[in-house]
């Protein structure tokens, strides 16, 4: 909200979000068009990276986007996964590496523990 406030243009995604309008603007012919809106923000933020599996398309796609980020603009990501399951999820090492490279040369990673806020709120708890 501060970025927000400090008048930096910015948008949020989940990362399945954004991947399906990834794929629907290479089908469209509008891809370019949509990574240069995505180049002309000053923070970009993914939100559940890595909570559904991605495949070899999407992470090419995504590659482009952290690529075209990268040292040109903030990036926030949000994830609960070490980087050694990325390769997983992106079905191909190499490019999860390099895509960890990119987030991790100029970031800061900030690491939370502690109980889940949802799981302290949850309306269906288990009685003890």
């Amino acid at each position: 909200m501060k970025a927000c406030n400090l008048g930096y243009k910015t948008k949020f995604y989940t990362v399945t979000e954004l991947l399906l309008k990834l794929a629907e603007a290479s089908k469209n012919g509008t891809l370019e068009r949509l990574l240069r809106n995505l180049r002309s923000l000053g923070l970009l933020i993914l939100d559940e990276w890595g909570y559904v599996p991605v495949d070899k398309e999407g992470s090419q796609l995504l590659f482009r986007v952290i690529s075209d980020s990268y040292e040109s603009k903030s990036l926030i990501s949000t994830t609960n996964l070490g980087f050694y399951k990325w390769g997983g999820i992106f079905t191909d090492d190499q490019m999860a590496a390099a895509m960890i490279d990119r987030l991790v040369h100029h970031g800061h990673l900030l690491i939370f523990e502690g109980k889940s806020y949802r799981m302290e709120h949850a309306l269906i708890r288990r009685d003890t």
